[in-house]
């Protein structure tokens, strides 16, 4: 099963835009990369949430095998350069969080992007942080709530993300978020129909019938850009 590195930044300043080029090249080369997800804060309309303001930087890292992942987070590994504040002064500086996790992909009636071959997108990054009193709490989520979210208008990909053991020798912290879920669309105003759409409220109706579970469940729009590796 493919695994996906999650990287959120919180940074004080902006990276100036030859940080973000250098960021986009190191991915670009990154071994065993599958391909990176850059995204970046956005702002849609949901009727049910009204979370704080997303991270102004998430990165998702895609390899076919756990070992690609862990060689990349090794201690002189490719990504140990972001913590060099000669080389990313500004990330490194950043309150940095990174989570590996299983990627678990679902089918939609359409999954072509209008957009322009390589012109950005818009996802909805979902997060379950807490626990739940049985993980098969799992079960539900991904035999029911799926199907409702499968039936959004417009949407172009469906993932779920669930936990697991992964090496890391970066000094970043670690998060352990019992479930992650994206949803991408053509843009943030498909996404906000969507979100003001019939399955919204079948969604709504569906999560308050989940297995108890803690922790706070936050959803970020975010605007997508994807980099294949070279």
């Amino acid at each position: 099963m493919t695994t996906c590195l999650f990287l959120t930044f919180r940074y004080r300043t902006t990276p100036s835009d030859g940080e973000k080029s250098k960021l986009n090249e190191l991915l670009g080369v990154t071994p065993k990369l599958l391909k990176a997800l850059v995204h970046t804060s956005a702002t849609a309309s949901d009727p049910y949430v009204k979370d704080e303001a997303p991270p102004p930087l998430v990165v998702q890292l895609y390899f076919d095998e756990i070992h690609g992942l862990e060689a990349a987070l090794a201690r002189v590994g490719h990504l140990a350069v972001l913590s060099s504040r000669e080389e990313f002064p500004v990330l490194a500086a950043a309150d940095v969080a990174h989570q590996a996790m299983l990627v678990r992909q679902f089918t939609v009636a359409d999954p072509t992007l209008r957009n322009a071959p390589g012109s950005p997108y818009c996802t909805y990054l979902v997060s379950y942080e807490g626990e739940a009193e049985n993980l098969n709490w799992h079960s539900h989520y991904l035999e029911n709530h799926t199907r409702h979210m499968a039936g959004f208008p417009g949407i172009r990909e469906l993932e779920v993300y669930t936990r697991l053991d992964w090496v890391s020798s970066l000094p970043w912290p670690r998060v352990h978020f019992m479930q992650r879920n994206k949803v991408a669309f053509d843009s943030a105003d498909a996404l906000t129909q969507a979100l003001n759409s019939p399955v919204r409220h079948d969604m709504r109706a569906d999560f308050k019938t989940f297995p108890p579970f803690t922790g706070p469940n936050k959803h970020y729009a975010m605007t997508t850009r994807v980099i294949r590796p070279r």
